[in-house]
């Protein structure tokens, strides 16, 4: 998921180039398309805890049926989901669109096209993300930081000879900086960026796929052996899955809505600040959410060991690291809020519209870095939960919280204080951000997770303790690092879970 934020932002950043209208139509047509994918990531990320749990249960073999069932689940979710929203989302967007957008049916037309094209292409999505989980889950990284940087760069070469064609780029960094372009080579602009979304994302799937098919995973595990649909792996992986499905796709939909219809409420100008000031707020997601799914792969394996006390150590030292990057992301926000909005800033733009954005996303950056260190809590904590299993309860209270303050909350600032402007939704979602943290934090300390069993023979009995011993402690960094070595590196490659 956050690798496909990292390509959000790859196109994000080329699209501001083109024209703020055009950074706007990205963020509403990406996080519409990103809905129902997300919905389905719930599902096939799941791959992990059984793949992991299994691992550590010394049974590696038993991974491959799991990545099958993956793998026919999400052609299932794209025919019968993805597909059908394709067509109907020039509908979405025309009931959505504020009357204070300047130009409204250009908007849509642009929304449209980019969504459709990242729908077309999100069976890939789906397939790609579950076999970066497979991986994880077999404590393999490695395979998926390759796929990742590959597809990162794909992304981005496509991204530049399809947005900007024969003309070029000119950036106004650095006193000017002109790039030359690709003869003959049309400039699609939002299209091209969707386009080069998909073509990435078909080389990160490509490399760990190889591996999976290959003759030496196939020696070892059987992995071609197991391609037939099995209904029990794919029961298995909806019986966990779904609750996380509804957590994704619901907590999505929430922050669809707040963009494209409360932040909307406030036009172009607000909309597009918004976009920018989320993107900073993915960036700053990326490595807490890598160390999120090295947690839920360390923390499967230890409780298929029978090593609870184990797993413990692992998501609170996943935690730790994720607590100091996002407080230096919030300083950073802080300190250079106008300089990083600026950098969107581009295209056919007049300077008073440049200098409004610029003053909002300042605004929202300072928003966004009152939550940036509690949003840590919640990030590794809910992966922690999805490892040993425990999915219905975070879903059930994600849905809960995101209804009430993102939407309920968010809706109620838009009535009772529009002059606040968009910053009113922005407080909404900050309590929202505080309230999960909190809640993710108790429910993993507390301990109830430890009554779940998803193999016959996993121990799940020790308490709650300090933590290793001190070489063991030594191990479990150098574990957590190699995992989220490759995750991040995965990330440089994206949620929002196109470019």
């Amino acid at each position: 998921m956050t690798s496909f934020t990292v390509m959000q932002f790859v196109d994000k950043l080329m699209v501001g180039q083109v024209g703020p209208l055009e950074v706007a139509a990205q963020g509403n047509g990406g996080v519409w398309s990103f809905v129902p994918i997300a919905v389905g990531m719930g599902i096939v990320t799941v791959v992990n805890t059984f793949v992991s749990q299994n691992f550590g249960a010394g049974r590696p073999e038993a991974g491959p049926k799991y990545a099958w069932a993956m793998i026919w689940l999400s052609l299932l979710m794209w025919v019968l989901v993805l597909l059908p929203m394709a067509a109907i989302m020039p509908l979405i967007f025309e009931a959505i669109t504020s009357d204070r957008v300047a130009e409204p049916a250009r908007l849509i037309a642009m929304e449209t096209v980019y969504a459709r094209i990242l729908l077309i292409g999100g069976a890939v999505t789906l397939i790609g993300r579950g076999m970066h989980h497979y991986f994880f889950g077999l404590h393999r990284p490695k395979i998926i930081a390759v796929s990742a940087i590959v597809g990162n760069t794909v992304n981005v070469g496509v991204n530049y000879i399809l947005i900007f064609g024969a003309a070029g780029l000119h950036l106004p960094w650095f006193g000017g900086i002109d790039l030359p372009g690709i003869p003959g080579t049309p400039a699609l602009g939002l299209t091209g960026a969707a386009l080069g979304t998909v073509a990435g994302t078909v080389f990160e799937v490509l490399i760990p796929l190889a591996v999976f098919l290959g003759p030496k995973m196939n020696a070892e595990l059987r992995t071609r052996a197991q391609w037939r649909p099995s209904l029990r792996p794919m029961r298995d992986l909806w019986r966990l899955g779904w609750p996380a499905a509804m957590q994704y796709g619901n907590e999505l939909l929430c922050w669809t809505l707040f963009m494209t219809v409360l932040v909307g409420h406030f036009g172009e100008l607000h909309m597009t600040a918004g976009w920018i000031a989320m993107t900073f707020m993915h960036l700053s997601l990326m490595p807490a959410v890598g160390f999120s799914v090295a947690v839920t792969s360390l923390v499967g394996k230890y409780i298929g060991a029978g090593r609870p006390d184990v797993a413990v150590a692992r998501a609170r030292l996943g935690l730790a690291m994720a607590v100091g990057y996002m407080t230096v992301c919030a300083v950073l926000f802080v300190v250079f809020r106008h300089d990083l909005a600026a950098v969107f800033v581009g295209g056919d733009v007049t300077p008073d519209a440049a200098a409004e954005i610029i003053r909002i996303t300042g605004v929202l950056l300072i928003c966004a870095a009152v939550f940036q260190t509690i949003d840590a809590f919640g990030i590794v904590y809910s992966g922690a939960l999805r490892g040993a299993g425990d999915t219905v309860w975070p879903g059930v209270m994600t849905m809960i919280l995101s209804w009430t303050f993102i939407v309920g909350g968010g809706g109620a600032f838009v009535v009772f204080w529009p002059e606040l402007e968009s910053l009113g939704p922005w407080i909404g979602v900050s309590v929202y951000i505080i309230v999960y943290g909190i809640v993710m934090c108790r429910r993993f300390e507390t301990g109830r997770w430890r009554s779940i069993r998803l193999l016959d023979d996993a121990a799940t009995s020790a308490t709650i303790g300090p933590g290793p011993p001190a070489a063991e402690a030594d191990a479990s960094i150098r574990d957590l690092a190699g995992e989220i070595a490759a995750e991040v590196a995965a990330e440089i490659e994206a949620t929002n879970p196109g470019g």
